[in-house]
């Protein structure tokens, strides 16, 4: 099988597709700088600065009022998400660090949204098994530890709404998902993966952006 795409993204290149996106506002630009100021070891966590205007065009394309994110750390796709949300759309957000979300709240609230935004400081499968049961979500990102994603995703597609879009980060995870016989995280991605790819009650694609990217829909 033949590489459909040549393309190699060199820092140059990459810099243009930024310079193509909608460029973010002072608040979301102080949330990525503050990141890896405060943060330098984990800022890697943070999604990439391309993904947050594509985050806020995937909850318009789908009309999105109800999103709930896994994985907050210092905000930025959160805020992202929920200045595209209307004025009564609401985004609840999991994390377990007080720490790292707190910039987040800051940035939320100069932003004007944190009206919009739920945060729940708590283990994230607990949050999710306290939702109704029915399909409500509109819209879900995933973005949390990559050992319970399936886990995750078991207890989102159930409350997905037909239509409903769930986002998945990290679905390459640079790159150990082609290990032979990957440990750790990678294996949990690429079991995450084939999960994925199995599951009947939605169509799934796994996009080659920053990182990975899996966009699935509810049938």
């Amino acid at each position: 099988m033949t590489k459909g795409n040549s393309t190699k993204i060199t820092d140059e290149l990459y810099q243009y597709v930024l310079a193509h996106n909608p460029p973010l506002d002072e608040v979301q630009r102080g949330v990525v700088a503050t990141t890896w100021e405060k943060f330098p070891e984990s800022a890697g966590m943070q999604s990439a600065e391309e993904q947050g205007p594509l985050l806020a065009f995937l909850v318009r394309l789908t009309g999105a009022r109800h999103i709930v994110e896994l994985g907050t750390f210092t905000g930025f796709s959160a805020l992202s998400m929920a200045q595209a949300l209307p004025a009564d759309g609401r985004l609840i957000t999991c994390d377990v660090s007080q720490e790292w979300t707190a910039y987040g709240r800051e940035a939320w609230a100069a932003a004007g949204v944190a009206d919009r935004i739920d945060l729940r400081i708590a283990p994230a499968l607990e949050t999710l098994r306290a939702m109704p049961a029915e399909p409500h979500i509109d819209m879900a990102y995933i973005d949390a530890d990559k050992q319970n994603q399936i886990l995750y995703w078991e207890e989102l597609v159930p409350r997905m709404r037909p239509g409903g879009l769930i986002v998945t980060d990290n679905t390459l995870f640079h790159g150990t998902v082609l290990d032979e016989s990957p440990t750790g995280r990678g294996a949990s991605v690429r079991a995450f993966n084939e999960h994925v790819a199995a599951d009947a009650r939605m169509d799934s694609v796994l996009l080659a952006i920053s990182d990975g990217l899996t966009l699935s829909r509810k049938r």
